[in-house]
């Protein structure tokens, strides 16, 4: 059966709207007029056909891959609620992860929540994409509202005031 990258890609609701999706990889120039690109891949587990998490990469069309990081799915609570609600035991081939095989109509990552995943990733090219997200705020918008930071102090803690 299917993995459905593309619609899982499209349920993240990634910023950047340079992007296409080859077979079940998601490419991005998330900063146009850059030479970087990012690629981000399925990570698989010891199992066959099963899936752990996203390995997200910077490349560089001459360079190749310059930089690559793994985010689990456990580490990002996207199975908690599913996993939580049919009682999947950790430590087992299901707990935090989905295989590529699903009911007709339904994605094989049914339950996910993908937010924390998506903040991951825009954290992770904040860093190598500087100004990805102000170039794709519009499209981020009409998805997602955006978190609100808190305000600074405008005293720094333990300072005295008058």
């Amino acid at each position: 059966m299917s993995l459905m990258a593309p619609e899982f890609f499209a349920e993240l609701c990634l910023p950047f709207h340079d992007h296409t999706v080859v077979a079940n990889t998601y490419y991005a120039a998330p900063v146009p007029g850059t030479p970087l690109r990012l690629r981000i891949d399925f990570s698989r587990t010891i199992y066959e056909d099963t899936y752990g998490g996203l390995r997200l990469a910077v490349v560089h069309p001459d360079r190749g891959e310059i930089d690559a990081v793994a985010l689990s799915f456990l580490d990002h609570g996207t199975f908690h609620r599913r996993d939580e609600a049919t009682n999947t035991p950790p430590n087992t081939k299901q707990y935090g992860t989905f295989d590529k095989h699903h009911r007709p109509g339904e994605p094989p990552w049914k339950g996910a929540v993908t937010a924390g995943l998506r903040d991951a990733i825009e954290q992770y090219t904040a860093v190598w994409f500087p100004g990805a997200r102000a170039a794709s705020a519009p499209r981020r918008a009409a998805g997602r509202t955006p978190r609100s930071t808190p305000a600074q102090p405008a005293t720094p803690a333990g300072a005295r005031t008058r």
